[in-house]
C-alpha cells in the first residue's frame, strides 16, 4: 500500500459496510503511510462496531510512529461516541505542515453523518474518500446494493466517494480465486458510482505477486502482516 499513498489527498476517510474489513484497511494505509516517511494519525471515528475498532491496534500502531486518536471509551464496556479535540488538533497540524496525513476510520453509511462536524476542515485540505467493499458479505455481496449503500455513505456525510478498495475476502480460507472472482464486482462498483479502484488487498504476497502478474493493469497491495495479528 505504500506505493499508494501519493495519490491520496492529506485526509483519508475509509469507510465500508459492516464487515467489509474497512478498520483494518485503515490500519494498514497509516503504517504504509508512516512507513513512507510521514507524519500520521489514525483517527477513530467508527461508533458503530464497538468489537474491532482501531483502538485495538493502538500499540503496532505507537510502534510504528502512528499517532492513535480514539474516542474517551474505546475498549471498554461504554461504547460513547465521545471525541476529543485532539482530531481538530490534526487538521491544525495538516494546515501547518502538508506532510502530516490523517486517516479517518468511519462506521459505514450510518457512521458518516459524523462527519459533518468536520467538513469545513477537510473540504478546505481536501480529502479521498475511499470505501471498502467486500463481495463476500451477505448485504454487499451484489454490485447495485453496494454501490447503493456507498450512495447512502455520500448522501449523509455530504463527501463524494473519490476512491475503491476491493478488499473480498472469506477471512482465512481466503484463496486466489476467491479474489479474482471479486475484481469484475469491483469494477461493476466503479461504474456505477463513477470512483476509481485504488487496489485489491489481500494478506499473501504469493497471491498478490501471482495476480499482479496476470492482471498488470490492476493493483494489488498486501496488508502489513502486523494487521493479521488484530484478526
Amino acid at each position: 500500500m505504500r506505493r499508494l499513498v501519493g495519490r491520496l489527498g492529506q485526509n483519508s476517510i475509509i469507510c465500508g459496510h459492516f464487515g467489509s474489513g474497512k478498520t483494518n484497511v485503515s490500519v494498514g494505509l497509516s503504517l504504509a503511510i508512516a512507513a513512507a516517511g510521514y507524519r500520521c494519525a489514525l483517527v477513530d471515528l467508527d461508533i458503530v462496531n464497538p468489537y474491532f475498532r482501531a483502538a485495538d491496534a493502538a500499540l503496532i500502531l505507537k510502534d510504528a510512529g502512528v499517532e492513535c486518536i480514539v474516542p474517551q471509551y474505546a475498549n471498554t464496556n461504554l461504547d460513547l461516541p465521545a471525541l476529543g479535540g485532539e482530531i481538530f488538533s490534526v487538521f491544525a497540524r495538516g494546515e501547518s505542515d502538508p506532510g502530516c496525513y490523517a486517516v479517518f476510520d468511519v462506521g459505514g453509511s450510518e457512521g458518516a453523518g459524523v462527519l459533518g462536524r468536520y467538513l469545513p476542515y477537510l473540504r478546505q485540505q481536501g480529502c479521498s474518500v475511499i470505501c471498502v467493499v467486500n463481495m463476500y458479505r451477505p448485504l454487499t455481496s451484489m454490485p447495485e446494493t453496494a454501490a447503493a449503500d456507498l450512495r447512502e455513505t455520500e448522501a449523509l456525510s455530504g463527501l463524494r466517494v473519490t476512491h475503491i478498495i476491493n478488499n473480498s475476502n472469506l477471512g482465512r480460507e481466503t484463496s486466489s480465486a476467491h479474489i479474482e472472482e471479486s475484481l469484475e464486482y469491483t469494477r461493476e462498483i466503479s461504474r456505477l458510482i463513477g470512483a476509481g479502484l485504488l487496489c485489491t488487498t489481500m494478506h499473501s504476497r504469493i497471491f498478490c505477486d501471482a495476480l499482479s502478474r496476470k492482471y498488470p493493469d490492476m493493483t494489488f497491495c498486501t496488508l502489513p502482516d502486523s494487521t493479521r495479528r488484530l484478526f
